[in-house]
């Protein structure tokens, strides 16, 4: 068993890039892939997850590509009536800013990071550019640009070779957690161009900061002016527009009546119907919690950024505006405009008048116009569309499957179909058959929890302490379950909970400390004392050994593992310092067969990401082995006779481990690189459930032998003493096989994409008996 750390490379993805820039994104369903379970959308209400962007063909009215903030790259050629997936398998889901060629909408860039600084707003791994309309891809400046975020990408609208991007960090509080520690995430930002079409990128710094850039916009008519927004949302001397007249070679500071202090992210507009009107909103910075960054203002400028006047509504951003800030103008008419934030807000009379035309889903992020001159609206609930600047609404969200989940899924014992879960902005909802789901319970959705002993008992949640709802009627219904629980305990957004496999009734639900119930969730009473080193931290992961209730494992967001041995009442700590999520995570698993031995997952790059104890948490060692220095999110154990198998939810698809690390493989194909959040072992299924932080929910069986898929199975010994086995079949990549040599001296062998696989043994002599110990396959040799 090989549980040493081996050296890995810190850049994990770059070396796949040029067999990923050559996938073609449409093929069939192998009995390898994962499955979709959707949602796509969730039927009740039409929506699917958070778009961060929306371009729209100039010339089509029928088609459109957007970005989902974990989601990647999508295309539509019937104006929203049908979805197709382009990204799936590119490095990473995450897309911030979209650009169309001018002259040819078959070549789209896709700068890959979300700007939208929330903590699920993750790093980026360079620039994505097909020049067919996304069935390949290229991609470009991932040593320039890896570890940051696109706010918009911009092409020149007189030489198409020319490009300019607007970069700035992953989002979270503290800042930059959602970086997950990649080693570029504290690179340049700021405003960079292009000048071959997107190959090679240079910063642009005379008389403009780098800084976080949120916005960028060039003149419809003259390539050379371009106007930037710099707005490091917690606040520089230096955030504001800056307009440059020579193509960025240099930049002056746009002034005026415009706010000088205390400024956060900044927006900003072009009208195409007459290039010297502006449009910007400016908002206040933010705390270092997230809050306090409600709208500054709304300015108007109608000679090309000279001097501006005063249009503001009022706060339309809640403390937000560091999360939501968008504006457009209408192509025909430079006295219309829109305005996103929480809500939105339609401007006509050049600011003298405001209405609300909020589209079905709050939280605006991305504008867009078609060739029908319809407004496209990228929010936390995917595409809408209006033909009446907002008085009516169409949402486009059919087969767009770019859900953001939460972990703490649940299966069902005995309902395939089922499943419950929480999603971003999206609520809980409950599986009811392919791509369906429906919302029972609102706010962003949380953690889930399913009675082992009456299914029909079920908890959701939305965000903050004690906001718990039960289900005794398999989830047609749910009211309140929070009694008892202190409304004032701190939380990591979305508090984990779980019903003790063994005891009817009882639940555990942690806050910064533990609560338990005796009646399901009916009342709960505070059990144990803070687990966290002290405000603001939390309790993040919860778990109850399934052999043993009485062992309880938690992880908090200021670092800490903790295990209890009686039921959740006292703790010791085990380990300190842990980087990682400061949201609800499902990063500890507990074997199923000892209470003792537990999985540990981080989320974060350069470290030890997968753990494990076999002592209840009295030492740890690293089980990384050859697994890609990548963030692991979440883990699963799963038995299988003797074989125990762990599974690691990563940013980049699922991996498996028979041989406790010492080796790891992809488990499955086809799997989205958008973050696994969670991992189920569904036993009665037969099956593994992932979710994942924009692109839903997976699923795929468990590694199992079929013996009448073993088409070969050969043993023979070299004159140098090495025994060898040789397996060929049709069985799924991961599947593991028991290998024996004379009844002892097992090999674990994990089976590749094609079913094959081998073992050795060295240094052998006399007669062999060497047998696929599954299925009592067996062949003798001779060694010298």
């Amino acid at each position: 068993m090989n549980r040493t750390r081996r050296a890995r490379k810190v850049a994990p993805f770059l070396g796949l890039l040029a067999l990923l820039a050559g996938w073609a994104p449409r093929q069939a369903v192998g009995a390898n892939d994962w499955i979709e379970l959707g949602p796509a959308p969730i039927t009740n209400g039409g929506y699917t997850g958070r778009l961060s962007c929306v371009v729209a063909s100039p010339t089509d009215p029928d088609k459109y590509y957007v970005g989902g903030a974990d989601g990647g790259v999508w295309k539509t050629l019937d104006g929203g009536v049908s979805w197709i997936p382009l990204t799936d398998h590119l490095p990473i889901c995450s897309i911030g800013a979209l650009a169309l060629d001018p002259l040819d909408d078959d070549i789209v860039y896709a700068g890959s990071g979300e700007a939208n600084y929330a903590n699920h707003s993750v790093y980026g791994l360079g620039i994505y550019k097909t020049t067919d309309g996304g069935d390949t891809w290229e991609i470009l400046a991932a040593d320039t640009f890896s570890g940051r975020t696109f706010a918009q990408i911009a092409v020149s609208p007189t030489d198409r070779n020319v490009l300019y991007a607007a970069v700035g960090y992953a989002g979270g509080f503290p800042a930059r957690v959602a970086a997950k520690g990649h080693p570029d995430g504290g690179a340049g930002v700021g405003v960079f161009k292009s000048t071959d079409a997107g190959q090679t990128w240079t910063p642009l710094t005379t008389g403009i900061p780098a800084l976080a850039a949120t916005d960028l916009v060039v003149d419809p008519t003259d390539g050379d002016r371009v106007y930037a927004a710099i707005g490091h949302i917690f606040g520089d001397a230096s955030n504001g527009l800056y307009r440059s007249v020579d193509g960025g070679a240099s930049f002056t500071r746009l002034t005026s009546i415009l706010p000088t202090t205390n400024v956060g992210r900044v927006s900003l507009a072009v009208a195409r119907s007459n290039p010297n009107r502006l449009y910007a909103i400016f908002v206040n910075r933010s705390d270092a919690n997230g809050g306090g960054a409600s709208t500054r203002g709304v300015f108007r400028s109608d000679n090309g950024g000279d001097t501006w006047v005063d249009v503001s509504p009022g706060n339309f951003q809640a403390t937000y505006g560091w999360y939501l800030s968008t504006v457009t103008i209408r192509p025909t008419d430079p006295d219309t405009f829109f305005l996103g934030g929480l809500e939105m807000l339609r401007g006509t009379a050049a600011g003298q008048s405001y209405a609300n035309r909020t589209p079905p889903h709050v939280d605006l992020h991305g504008f867009a116009w078609d060739a029908s001159g319809r407004l496209l609206v990228a929010d936390d609930g995917g595409l809408h569309r209006t033909s009446d600047l907002g008085n009516s609404w169409q949402s486009l969200n059919v087969g767009l499957g770019v859900i953001q989940f939460y972990a703490g899924m649940s299966v069902h014992p005995t309902n395939r179909d089922f499943l419950l879960a929480g999603f971003q902005d999206n609520g809980s909802c409950i599986r009811t058959g392919d791509l369906e789901w429906v919302n029972r319970v609102g706010g962003d959705g949380g953690y889930t929890s399913l009675n082992p002993f009456n299914p029909d008992i079920m908890l959701a949640e939305y965000q903050g302490t004690g906001n718990l709802f039960r289900s005794t009627n398999g989830g047609t219904s749910f009211s309140f379950s929070g009694s008892g629980i202190n409304t004032g305990d701190r939380n990591c957004f979305l508090p984990p909970h779980a019903f003790d496999p063994q005891t009817s009734g009882r639940m555990l639900y942690a806050t910064h400390r533990i609560y338990q119930s005796v009646n399901n969730g009916g009342s709960w009473s505070a059990i144990s004392g803070d687990l966290t080193g002290g405000s603001p931290a939390a309790v993040r992961a919860l778990a109850i050994a399934p052999s043993d209730a009485q062992t309880v494992y938690a992880a908090t967001n200021d670092g800490r593992v903790l295990v209890s041995r009686d039921s959740g009442r006292n703790f010791s700590l085990k380990l300190t310092d842990r980087p990682g999520w400061q949201r609800v995570t499902r990063e500890i698993a507990v074997d199923p067969l000892e209470d003792g031995t537990a999985v540990l997952a981080t989320a974060w790059f350069g470290v030890d990401q997968v753990q494990a104890t076999f002592d209840h948490g009295d030492t740890w060692v690293t089980l990384d082995g050859d697994l890609p220095d990548v963030p692991v999110n979440c883990v699963a154990v799963h038995h299988d006779g003797t074989d125990r198998f762990i599974f690691a939810g990563t940013d980049a698809g699922v991996y498996v481990t028979a041989d406790d690390g010492g080796t790891w493989t992809l488990f499955g194909l086809r799997m989205p690189h958008s973050p696994v959040m969670d991992l189920v072992v569904d036993l009665v299924q037969g099956r593994l459930v992932a979710s994942t932080q924009g692109r839903g929910a997976w699923h795929m069986p468990l590694p199992k032998v079929v013996c009448g898929a073993v088409t070969k199975f050969k043993v023979r010994c070299s004159s140098s003493g090495t025994l060898k086995a040789v397996i060929r079949s049709n069985l799924v990549e991961g599947t593991i096989v028991s290998v024996s040599n004379n009844g002892e001296r097992v090999r674990e062998v994990m089976l590749d994409e094609s079913g094959a696989g081998k073992a050795k043994w060295r240094d052998q002599t006399g007669p062999h008996e060497v047998c696929l110990d599954e299925c009592s396959l067996c062949q003798t040799a001779e060694c010298p």
